[in-house]
């Protein structure tokens, strides 16, 4: 998950042929091409650009380990709860008590989570009937509570 002013894509800069990733817009967002020459000049220019795209890879890097034993370690059920916590604050850099996040469907949860739809709608009923997520036309994650849930297992 890439939040604002994000990289990705950043695998072409050392010679990473075939893609790795991809990217899929939650919301509606502009996106800014920079090709990989571009990119090098800058990243040598520009000290300010290159501690931040830095920072973005190292965080990157953190995010995929911590995804990585997710998968390996954790039931389903708390990967849900991790990937909404994540989302929640994918637009803020303090998390709120209360935080509204994008629409999309439970398949594309799945996919996040590494699940099924079904357990994603599941989980999902369990979690609203819990009162640590509302759905009024858009989806709220009551993020203290659900962080409770992620660490009390």
């Amino acid at each position: 998950m890439v939040g604002p002013q994000g990289f990705f894509g950043e695998g072409s800069l050392v010679g990473q042929s075939l893609r790795m990733g991809t990217a899929t817009a939650l919301d509606a967002s502009t996106l800014f091409h920079v090709g990989k020459r571009t990119m090098l000049r800058a990243l040598h220019a520009q000290p300010d650009l290159s501690e931040k795209f830095m920072a973005s890879l190292l965080k990157r890097n953190i995010d995929l380990e911590e995804d990585l034993c997710d998968q390996l370690f954790n039931h389903s059920e708390k990967r849900l709860a991790r990937v909404l916590l994540k989302l929640a604050r994918l637009r803020d850099y303090e998390a709120q008590p209360d935080a509204m996040v994008p629409a999309m469907s439970h398949e594309i949860l799945a996919e996040m989570v590494g699940t099924t739809r079904s357990r994603i709608t599941h989980f999902m009923n369990k979690f609203r009937k819990m009162g640590l997520i509302e759905y009024n036309g858009q989806l709220k994650v009551r993020t203290e509570l659900l962080t409770d849930v992620v660490l009390h297992d």
